[in-house]
């Protein structure tokens, strides 16, 4: 799956790595909702780092369509607050596989 975190570029993540990354994702879904600003924020970081561990970064000039965006290392609560509500309920940032 080609995921793009927002400010960086891409990277391509096998379909085997995402059930660590929900693990995540669910953490982060929690902190969110209880608004445990220090935990999203550590937890944020966790899952970025362990998306550009496990995914082999795609060129610069890559025009890959992103099956799935992440916010930047910097986005505030209110911002992922946001972009989980677009999404589908209780599923976090990262849709089931």
């Amino acid at each position: 799956m080609i995921v793009r975190i927002m400010g960086e570029g891409q990277v391509e993540v096998a379909d085997r790595h995402f059930p660590e990354l929900d693990k995540l994702d669910d953490e982060l879904l929690a902190e969110v909702q209880s608004g445990d600003g220090a935990g999203f924020r550590r937890t944020l970081h966790a899952l970025l780092d362990k998306v550009r561990e496990l995914g082999e970064p795609l060129p610069d000039d890559s025009l890959e369509p992103s099956e799935l965006i992440l916010p930047a290392p910097d986005a505030t609560l209110d911002e992922v607050r946001e972009l989980l509500a677009s999404a589908e309920p209780d599923t976090g940032l990262i849709p089931p596989v």
